[in-house]
């Protein structure tokens, strides 16, 4: 069992910035893939980018590309999503997962966090 914890969200304007933080417990973390997926009213949770066990490998959605940073520290158990030049769109839930290999389907995420609201207003 891998535990995960979000962090990080809140309300900001349109422009600004955010970073998320996912505390891991339970099973070795930097044994797992790490992706953050997001929810928005009435909407599918969609992937938003993941990143492999060591770091060397990252994957995002085109709709954050140039604007997130996927990133972890496996000796602190955490990884991170650095959020700039949000827009409204951004608003949603924002969950931590860790699975087997780095991909973009959900369904390959065997653990998930509770999500942490992102607001960004216009």
């Amino acid at each position: 069992q891998v535990q995960l914890v979000e962090s990080g969200g809140g309300l900001v304007q349109a422009g600004g910035s955010l970073r998320l933080s996912c505390a891991a417990s339970g099973r070795t973390f930097s044994n797992y893939a790490m992706g953050w997926f997001r929810q928005a009213p009435g909407k599918e949770r969609e992937f938003v980018a993941t990143i492999n066990w060591s770091g060397g490998y990252t994957l995002y959605a085109d709709s954050v590309k140039g604007r997130f940073t996927i990133s972890r520290d496996n000796a602190k158990n955490t990884g991170y999503l650095q959020m700039n030049s949000l827009k409204p769109e951004d608003t949603a839930v924002y969950y931590c997962a860790v699975g087997r290999a780095p991909t973009l389907r959900r369904y390959d995420y065997n653990y998930w966090g509770q999500g942490t609201q992102v607001t960004v207003s216009s």
